[in-house]
């Protein structure tokens, strides 16, 4: 059954109005017909839709059942991913979506290669990765789609990161703290930032900057990662040790 994302003026009246991309997707890929079935997730629910009617710009649905969403961890992680090269962020975007990320912000440090020169190239850049995250987003069943927020100064990172319950910055000459060191401390929280650096890794006085504001130094283990690595690796810890799993799922 194909799964689309609506905001919430398109419900109304117990019928879903699909448009769009979507609207474009549902008639002339699938080639959808009347009565065929879509799933249609807005704001943390599912709705199972029959579709009414098919016009030029838009396809109506009967809603007939709706339910939780149950694929969101109660835990909300933001990613600060220092700005890697060529087309590394969108891989980023789409693992980590897939993996539970609620948002991405990218960032600029002061070892970013990859630069954005105008802010058309940002705007331009932003709808590639809120489109990969959307379609994400979609194939992994997430109750809703993370955003990807303009890109950001390391200071300004720091100042957001800095206002989650835990925040982590892995560093490759941390060797002594890893997360397992951390987490018991923080049973039950809702919300966790990591903050990545580029390819070249981060400036010492970068990472001092973190810890002045709480932000956690750790180690992701004795290998490594590149920065396309890290981001999942440490997300990945933070959703086993305090989201999903130690809520009762899987």
């Amino acid at each position: 059954m194909s799964r689309y994302f609506v905001e919430e003026a398109q419900i109304a009246n117990g019928r879903i109005n699909i448009t769009g991309e979507d609207f474009q997707h549902l008639k002339k890929v699938l080639r959808a017909q009347i009565k065929d079935e879509v799933t249609v997730c807005c704001g943390g629910f599912d709705y199972t839709a029959e579709i009414e009617t098919i016009n030029d710009s838009s396809i109506l649905c009967v809603i007939t059942d709706v339910n939780k969403n149950f694929t969101e961890s109660p835990l909300k992680v933001t990613l600060f991913q220092g700005l890697p090269k060529s087309d590394k962020m969108e891989l980023i975007i789409q693992k980590c979506v897939e993996l539970g990320v609620w948002e991405i912000v990218p960032v600029i440090t002061e070892r970013c290669v990859s630069k954005i020169n105008t802010d058309k190239d940002a705007k331009n850049k932003l709808a590639r990765w809120q489109k990969i995250a959307r379609e994400a987003a979609k194939q992994c069943n997430r109750g809703t789609i993370p955003n990807i927020l303009y890109p950001i100064t390391f200071k300004e990172a720091v100042e957001m990161a800095s206002q989650a319950e835990l925040a982590v910055i892995p560093y490759e000459k941390e060797s002594a703290v890893g997360l397992k060191n951390i987490v018991p401390r923080y049973e039950g929280i809702t919300s966790g930032s990591i903050i990545i650096g580029p390819e070249g890794g981060f400036e010492e006085k970068e990472v001092q900057m973190a810890e002045d504001r709480g932000v956690k130094k750790i180690s992701l283990g004795p290998r490594i990662l590149r920065t396309e690595t890290a981001g999942m690796v440490a997300l990945s810890l933070l959703m086993y040790e305090l989201g999903d799993v130690s809520n009762g799922r899987t």
